[in-house]
């Protein structure tokens, strides 16, 4: 799936200075690729940076909170004016809710923070860079979803997401949904969008009780943003292939 790039490929990765998203911007890092690491914490990113660039990286910190319309524009500024535009957008920064989760007692606040992060903020986000993904000439959107976000697996008898997901589990179904609405929007371009599912990883997101390694978790998104001018566009995807909706 792996496609090579003429130029230096100009990459950005949110939520990218710890666990998965720090693996996929070294993943990318280690295919030559320029990356900039999007945080939050601008602190938290430069050490992020630091430790990418003493393994050899070329990475760059972009602060950059998703669900801050002046964050995200800021940014997106920044990303122009350091390289004038964007090959690659991992929308990989997300937040959980509690776990297990019933709708019925849930939060409304709560279930607010996530859509707020795991949805608009991808929106968001996506749209402040697209003009600067227009630029490129191999453009790639990979959005970090998850398989609780799969109607038909969680309505499958016999297979197992972990119990009920009142919050987390919806805002990666919407996720999925509208990665669909934008494949059909981009359509006409070269700008491949896909979902990425690293799988059950183990992070700060449930308590570090994963049974996948950050860096393995990563691997489907570094190669979905390495995707061939002719690869899929609109899908999810793990390590064994194509997920179903």
């Amino acid at each position: 799936m792996l496609g090579l790039m003429s130029e230096k490929t100009i990459a950005l990765v949110t939520g990218a200075n710890k666990g998965i998203g720090y693996e996929i911007a070294a993943g990318l890092s280690a295919l030559g690729w320029s990356v900039g690491v999007g945080a939050r914490d601008e602190r938290r990113g430069t050490d992020a940076v630091a430790k990418l660039r003493a393994a050899g990286a070329d990475a760059f910190v972009v602060p950059l909170d998703v669900t801050d319309d002046e964050s995200v524009t800021a940014a997106a500024r920044w990303v122009e004016e350091r390289a004038g535009r964007l090959d690659v957008l991992v929308n990989n920064a997300g937040i959980a809710g509690g776990w297990p989760e019933e709708p019925s007692t849930i939060d409304l606040e709560t279930v607010r923070r996530l859509v707020e992060t795991n949805v608009m903020g991808v929106i968001r986000v996506t749209n402040a860079m697209l003009p600067l993904l227009r630029r490129s000439a191999h453009p790639r959107i990979v959005n970090q979803s998850s398989h609780v976000g799969s109607l038909t697996l969680q309505t499958t008898p016999g297979v197992d997401l972990g119990g009920i997901s009142g919050a987390y589990a919806p805002t990666k179904t919407f996720l999925n949904a509208v990665t669909i609405q934008y494949a059909k929007e981009l359509s006409g371009t070269n700008i491949l969008i896909n979902n990425a599912c690293p799988g059950y990883v183990a992070t700060d997101l449930n308590g570090f009780s994963g049974t996948q390694t950050p860096e393995q978790g990563a691997a489907i998104a570094v190669r979905l943003a390495a995707l061939p001018d002719d690869g899929p566009t609109g899908q999810v995807f793990d390590d064994s292939g194509v997920v179903p909706w």
